[in-house]
């Protein structure tokens, strides 16, 4: 276990984040108080002191072969979109801290998150259930050679959990519209790369935009406007080396590997997602936005969800590293290794989620 408390770990990340690009003081604040309110939002807003401890409290996973993952998996970390052909589609919406990784870092991180929401009345389902559903998707999408989530005509069920928040359209806008016009000046690289995603010459006005966990204290900005009698909306938000590199530092070249995963995974693409040098620019609409788990049905398949999450975890995987070499290493490791990395992560995890409220 790393020796460095977890507030003195925060303030070493946030001066090496604060070295790559501005932060903003009064969002940084506001993550350190919701990571002081729960667990789960602790560990949504921590993926750097993940890089720190997993590879101490899981060593034996460290030798997996590498892939280029999510880093920051949790099951928070998906949503929907539309793709060209204007079809629904679900998974993973953030690639925020995308790196190197053994594949297993993904796999334990996803699981430890489905463990801390179970604990929080979040999701319906035991943890070794949970467990058993992230490993068996992530195992069947490898074998199929992976295959987006298109909601069209397929995934029921899935279907049913990703669009229960569709229903009230409009708290979503009415929320992005409340948000007080940008008194500053919008940098000028994220208001060209917002411009470009805008319908020509649209008249729009620009806002600071609070939102997620592990990215508060980032530059986040959203332009709205109206075309044809509604609304439209498009947010660039300032990304940053995965702060993996912070944690465990490397000579794989330091870089920005956003887009790397968008177009290796196997995965039908949002024509409106857009990396323009340090930026991410995106559409935001109901339709196309991250789904929490508090906007699931109150009667939800929580085993099916986890089971489909593992299996994007898969498509997102595949992209850099063949399915035979990943199963070769999983027949190697038995059928409660995963469960049992989770557990032991949510305990490290609870521990300095402990000393974060008595030092943060």
């Amino acid at each position: 276990m790393d020796a460095v408390r977890i507030d003195k770990a925060t303030e070493r990340y946030e001066a090496w984040l604060g070295e790559q690009i501005p932060l903003i003081r009064a969002d940084l604040n506001r993550k350190h108080a919701l990571m002081r309110d729960g667990v789960f939002p602790f560990f949504r807003g921590t993926f750097y002191r993940w890089a720190q401890t997993w590879p101490d409290v899981c060593p034996e996973l460290m030798t997996a072969p590498e892939v280029l993952g999510v880093g920051d998996l949790h099951v928070e970390n998906f949503g929907t979109w539309r793709d060209v052909e204007g079809r629904l589609v679900w998974g993973i919406n953030d690639f925020d801290e995308v790196c190197w990784v053994p594949y297993t870092c993904d796999l334990v991180r996803l699981t430890a998150s489905a463990h801390l929401a179970i604990g929080a009345g979040h999701l319906k389902i035991t943890a070794v259930k949970a467990s058993k559903s992230v490993l068996a998707g992530y195992n069947a999408g490898l074998k199929a050679g992976g295959r987006p989530f298109v909601l069209a005509e397929h995934h029921t069920a899935l279907r049913q959990m990703a669009v229960e928040r569709l229903r009230d359209p409009e708290g979503f806008w009415a929320k992005l519209i409340a948000l007080p016009t940008l008194r500053g000046i919008c940098p000028a690289a994220a208001e060209k790369a917002i411009r470009r995603l805008l319908p020509e010459e649209l008249k729009h006005r620009v806002a600071h935009r609070v939102s997620g966990v592990g990215s508060l204290g980032r530059r986040r900005f959203v332009a709205i406007g109206e075309l044809h009698g509604g609304s439209i909306a498009r947010e660039a938000k300032e990304l940053a080396i995965s702060a993996w590199l912070w944690a465990r530092p490397r000579r794989r070249k330091h870089e920005i590997l956003y887009q790397d995963a968008l177009d290796r995974s196997v995965r039908c693409l949002d024509p409106f997602v857009r990396v323009r040098g340090s930026w991410i620019v995106r559409r935001l609409a109901p339709d196309c936005s991250r789904i929490e788990l508090s906007s699931l049905p109150t009667t939800h398949d929580a085993c099916r969800l986890l089971s489909s999450m593992g299996w994007e975890t898969a498509n997102v995987h595949l992209g850099s590293r063949d399915a035979r070499t990943i199963l070769q290493d999983l027949n190697t490791r038995g059928v409660a290794w995963l469960h049992h990395a989770a557990q032991a992560m949510v305990e490290s995890t609870r521990q300095d989620w402990e000393d974060w409220k008595k030092f943060g």
